[in-house]
């Protein structure tokens, strides 16, 4: 199939994303594909083609090529934060009928936002830790958020994954400061009560009625916690797959992880991020487009488990296509 690999985005996640497809384009190839980068940056959107850039066309969903008109057979969602991970871009996809690897456009905008999904996840019996949720617009009572979530905590902008803004406060003073940090990234912040644990993270995906869960993963970052320099700086956090974690709680951890895929109406390849303090496993927050560049953890527990990455891409591919 021709298949367009959608990279870049609008968020601080930009250059993340470009990796991560790359990345992605080279398994594709190697599943037999013929794939094009494009990139995605506002209202500009242009297919890579060696050292040029043509526009693609929004309207008929291709572009030229030596006066050829390439049209695609499929999309591979590589785009983390806005518009791709939000259900902007899944919305698009389905207004022009074409099949695409990601959640669709609710569940992507249910799980985009950490608070909502929190929230609904938290009706369905989903151990999470408390939270508040503050917004830019609006004044914010720092009594009654220190009130609900106590000290320490962590401040992170509502929507985004890879930890840009995001601040471990242990005082008062320190929650206004990380607040408006957060508030750089997104009108919205979220402020998450701290659990000292474990952390670990889940990798899975459905094809038809079956899961295929990955080994966990379980994070020891260098720094306080597992901020942006952890996740993709060499050498700053320990990444131990499969984590080191009793059989009954990774079990427990597993299958939380496949009911909230159910719950949220998830599709592809997504991870579940967890803390777990004893037997308790608390959901933290849920990625529904996982990084794929060679540091990222899904590839790891891919291979861990013994299984190669274009075959893992095509499967996604044929659950998605009927096939």
């Amino acid at each position: 199939m021709n298949i367009a690999i959608f990279s870049g985005g609008d968020s601080s996640e930009f250059v993340i994303s470009i990796k991560s497809a790359k990345q992605v384009l080279k398994w594709l190839e190697a599943a037999g594909h013929t794939c094009y980068l494009v990139e995605v940056k506002r209202d500009k959107w242009t297919v890579i083609l060696g050292k040029k850039k043509v526009a693609l066309d929004k309207n008929s969903f291709s572009f030229l090529n030596k006066e050829e008109k390439v049209t695609f057979d499929f999309i591979w969602n590589s785009i983390h934060g806005t518009p791709g991970e939000d259900g902007k871009l899944q919305g698009y996809f389905e207004m022009m009928a074409k099949p695409y690897s990601s959640s669709n456009h609710f569940s992507s905008a249910l799980t985009f936002d950490k608070y909502t999904c929190k929230s609904f996840l938290k009706q369905h019996g989903i151990l999470t830790p408390e939270a508040s949720l503050v917004r830019k617009e609006l004044e914010t009572d720092l009594e009654a958020v220190a009130e609900i979530v106590g000290f320490p905590c962590f401040v992170k902008p509502n929507s985004g994954g890879s930890s840009f803004g995001t601040s471990k406060v242990v005082r008062m003073e320190e929650l206004q400061p990380a607040l408006e940090e957060a508030l750089q990234e997104d009108r919205e912040a979220i402020v998450e009560r701290y659990i000292k644990g474990i952390e670990v993270t889940c990798g899975l995906m459905k094809r038809g009625e079956d899961f295929t869960v990955f080994p966990i993963t379980e994070i020891i970052p260098e720094n306080e916690f597992f901020d942006y320099e952890s996740k993709y700086t060499v050498g700053k956090a320990k990444e131990i797959t499969p984590a080191r974690i009793d059989e009954d709680v990774s079990k427990k951890c597993q299958e939380m992880a496949m009911a909230i895929y159910k719950l949220t109406s998830c599709s592809g390849i997504i991870r579940v991020d967890f803390i777990i303090k004893g037997n308790q496993v608390y959901f933290l927050e849920l990625n529904s487009i996982p990084g794929m560049s060679e540091e990222s953890i899904i590839p790891k527990q891919v291979h861990n488990m013994g299984l190669e990455m274009p075959t893992v891409l095509q499967q996604v591919i044929e659950d998605v296509m009927g096939t």
